[in-house]
């Protein structure tokens, strides 16, 4: 059986980046094109690590993320010796790819999928008799599950025909096509990853945010001086992630065929995206009423100075004023 393996990481354009490209290969190529995913194919190569024979395609979305597409073959991917076979390999892809920066710190994502052509007697009934091998397969683990995290794992199925399903689980898939069409569903897999991945990279972003707000104005009891100014700068990064997460959230508008639709509903349900996007819109609007109370108080501040300041003006005028009358009075006289 043929292994896909996908690997995204955080990965900007150097500057001289080709025209973009569009997708190609869905079933029944949808009205609607995946809307505004620059999508840009960096290489193609066969590697070997570990003595397999590795095929790897590394693509770049939006200027953002790359998106590493490796296929190897594994005799029987079930067996224990080969699950552990399996871990190097992909151990060895991503040392081989993701920068040590996003290997210590986790931001980062993978998915393993398993592509297979011939099964019997039918789809649904495959997937029963394997239904423990393929769980283990799926969450990578050698761990015993019950019934129950097994039904789990297995349940998100969506079909193209009596013979072709596909199979989501948050963390693998398993994509049946006697034809071998894998190709729409993998695409489809690597944007909800990329979604996934750029979800959690506004969210470190917005926490980043959140840090320095804390760091800035509430732990240090000497505030910084140029506070008008880091206000801008917040205010301006806080604008550039709202039309960050605009952008990505109008992604997922890309569906116009049955099955890709369809496929697509399970691949959010299971990547979670849409608790993300909740998530994420939650904590902008937490940010954006942390800032506006921020320039509130900073306001008032200036204002107590100002008046305090105009309050130290009249007080010298009226000094002036009793010097004067004293003065014209004759009550004071000049030496």
């Amino acid at each position: 059986m043929e292994i896909t393996y996908l690997i995204a990481f955080p990965d900007s354009n150097d500057g001289n980046a080709p025209a973009p490209e569009k997708f190609k290969g869905l079933k029944d190529a949808p009205y609607f094109q995946p809307i505004d995913i620059e999508l840009i194919t960096l290489g193609e190569d066969t590697i070997l690590i570990e003595g397999h024979a590795v095929l790897v395609t590394r693509q770049r979305y939006d200027g953002r993320v790359q998106m590493v597409e490796c296929h190897f073959d594994l005799k029987d991917p079930f067996a224990v010796s080969v699950l552990q076979e399996r871990a190097k390999i992909q151990n060895a892809l991503q040392s081989k790819f993701i920068p040590v920066e996003y290997r210590q710190n986790g931001l980062f994502e993978e998915y393993s999928i398993l592509l297979t052509d011939q099964v019997t007697p039918t789809p649904d009934k495959w997937i029963e008799k394997n239904a423990r091998n393929l769980a283990n397969f799926i969450r990578s683990q050698r761990e015993v599950f019950d019934a129950k995290e097994i039904e789990d794992i297995l349940i998100s199925r969506t079909r193209y025909s009596a013979q072709e399903l596909t199979l989501v689980d948050w963390e693998g898939a398993v994509i049946i096509a006697p034809n071998g069409d894998f190709n729409s569903d993998i695409a489809l897999l690597k944007i909800g990853n990329y979604q996934l991945l750029r979800y959690r990279m506004l969210d470190e972003s917005i926490e980043e945010m959140l840090d320095k707000l804390n760091e800035t104005f509430f732990k240090n009891k000497r505030r910084p001086r140029p506070t008008r100014g880091m206000l801008r700068q917040i205010a301006e990064h806080r604008l550039e992630v709202m039309l960050d997460f605009e952008r990505t959230e109008q992604n997922l508008l890309l569906i116009g065929d049955w099955y890709t639709a369809k496929l697509y509903e399970a691949i959010q349900s299971e990547l979670y995206l849409k608790d993300w996007k909740e998530s994420l819109k939650s904590k902008l609007d937490n940010l954006e009423n942390i800032v506006e109370t921020i320039k509130d108080n900073f306001s008032m501040s200036l204002e107590v100075v100002m008046d305090r300041v105009q309050m130290f003006g009249w007080v010298i005028l009226l000094i002036g004023y009793i010097y004067l009358y004293f003065l014209d009075a004759g009550w004071l006289k000049f030496p």
